[in-house]
């Protein structure tokens, strides 16, 4: 409770601060409750093992929640066992080593090594009885003598509740757990009718479509909103492309956000069960004639493209943009490029940006790269860093995506024998130190609008507007609306001209902006 729990004492203090002695209750309701919740479920020889354990797992979260704040939950710890070595390597600093040592590791030793003395079993079965009851009694009168007020902290609160170490990681995972021990799912199709519509089935060249999943990037920094930086200078000079300024992430997360994009649920019916269980946007436009290929520079595809092909971008695919142990995404440029000579169907490219991923945003682009704004923050230890650093190195890694993304475009169009658009979003924002919040995964009750807001944009070639009768200045009209994730199932359906029941017309920015019968 001392040296794990100072996020949880500063949050408590915001909240009670005024009331020092209903703040004092409160401390010892959690550390009783937890006292009690470890005697209970560890008797006899489980005792130590699992003190142990929760010291070194306690020093761990604690770290990056008091350094990042960063909350532990079921989510945080889908995203960190479904991420890969090379990004959870620069989450590895030396603070953290020492803090895990001093704090975890050390104390875990002596909970291992304390000899103790031993006595029989009904002794044993007695002490363990008496001692769950003692902590129940001793949280019962603690929290009865202010119950009003505790329960009212606790409720309204929930930043406090959030913070509790070990409680709050060990219910997390107990939760992550439960949700992969299930029945495994049953994928129902979904939008079975697809097909065609009228424009797509007339051109007399392949579509090709490149989806950019982007990563990481915050709606506040994107160039092409009002009021941000000038981060999107290549997008931004492209005739014809529209930006939509209020678009809202439907997670904080890859491993959450991620699968809602491609799902026709909504944010609040999305569940992991109900998004994974059902086929989605890339099952409906594989079913209407597209090829789909999923080309990821990041983390995996999230089981989204189980059903696609799925293809890795290691740190061998290409020295030019590979030199540094891992790949930026200028890498998918070749391969946009092969795609518009080579394809003979029409053609879904998705591509994953390792983007603007931290904490080691320097990585994200080129070493020595001309349009980098110094100085920049080369360290992944972010509280380190000055704050004009923090945000040049997260804004060139903007510049970074704006000049990959414009570049696609470039490739696309001047390739005439493919009929091309590009739509880009990006899976969730980041918090830069704003609030003491650093990265992203906040839960959705208390993220800040640097984790919920995101740039989202498309742009149509001519010869694909006409081709698929698509009015670019009626969409373009809509670009100010709020929208979210929620529009991209739909949307990108009536992009295609994909025609099914399925399609949303509420949800979809292309309705009433056809030239053709769809």
């Amino acid at each position: 409770m001392a040296a794990h729990n100072q996020t949880f004492w500063e949050r408590l203090y915001v909240a009670l601060g005024d009331h020092p002695v209903s703040m004092a209750l409160f401390g010892l309701c959690i550390f009783v409750a937890q006292t009690f919740l470890i005697t209970l479920i560890t008797p006899g020889p489980l005792l130590r093992p699992v003190l142990a354990l929760l010291l070194v797992v306690s020093a761990v979260t604690s770290y990056y929640q008091d350094r990042l704040g960063a909350t532990i939950d079921r989510e945080m710890i889908q995203n960190a066992l479904t991420t890969t070595v090379t990004e959870s390597k620069h989450l590895i600093t030396l603070p953290f080593v020492l803090r895990l040592v001093l704090l975890g590791l050390v104390p875990a030793v002596f909970v291992l090594w304390c000899p103790l003395r031993r006595s029989g079993f009904v002794r044993s079965a007695l002490g363990w009885v008496g001692s769950a009851a003692l902590y129940f009694a001793i949280f019962a009168v603690a929290l009865y003598s202010d119950a009003k007020t505790l329960m009212s902290a606790g409720r309204e609160h929930q930043e406090v509740t959030s913070a509790i170490q070990p409680f709050t990681p060990a219910r997390g995972l107990y939760r992550y757990i439960s949700m992969v021990m299930k029945e495994p799912l049953v994928v129902v199709p979904y939008g079975t009718d697809a097909k065609p519509g009228d424009g797509l089935a007339g051109v007399d060249k392949p579509v090709l479509i490149v989806l950019w999943v982007g990563e990481t990037a915050r709606a506040q920094s994107w160039g092409l909103n009002p009021g941000a930086p000038d981060t999107a200078p290549e997008t931004g000079a492209i005739p014809d492309l529209i930006n939509f300024t209020q678009t809202e992430s439907c997670g904080t997360a890859t491993a959450v956000s991620m699968p809602c994009m491609f799902s026709h649920l909504t944010r609040p019916e999305y569940s992991h069960e109900g998004g994974l269980g059902s086929e989605n946007l890339l099952d409906v436009m594989a079913r209407a004639g597209f090829d789909v290929e999923w080309w990821d520079n990041n983390t995996g595809d999230k089981q989204i493209a189980d059903r696609q092909k799925v293809h890795y971008i290691s740190e061998r695919s290409d020295p030019e943009f590979c030199g540094r142990g891992e790949c930026i995404d200028g890498v998918f440029l070749k391969l946009i490029e092969e795609k518009a000579q080579t394809i003979t169907k029409n053609t879904v490219l998705v591509l994953h940006q390792i983007g603007s991923h931290g904490p080691s945003y320097w990585l994200r682009y080129p070493e020595n790269w001309d349009k980098a704004a110094k100085p920049d923050c080369q360290t992944p230890d972010l509280a380190k860093c000055k704050q004009d650093e923090l945000f040049n190195a997260y804004e060139n890694t903007l510049r970074y995506t704006d000049w990959v993304v414009a570049q696609s475009i470039k490739i696309v169009d001047a390739a005439d024998r493919v009929i091309p658009m590009v739509f880009y979003a990006s899976d969730h924002g980041e918090s830069l130190g704003e609030g003491g919040l650093y990265l992203h995964g906040a839960p959705w009750f208390m993220a800040p609008e640097t984790q919920t807001r995101v740039p989202m944009f498309f742009w149509m070639a001519d010869r694909y507007k006409s081709g698929l009768g698509l009015d670019d200045a009626c969409i373009a009209k809509k670009s100010d609306l709020p929208v979210s994730h929620d529009f991209i199932f739909s949307t990108v359906l009536g992009l295609a001209n994909i025609e099914t029941e399925v399609r949303q017309p509420e949800l979809d920015l292309t309705q009433d902006c056809t030239k053709v019968a769809q």
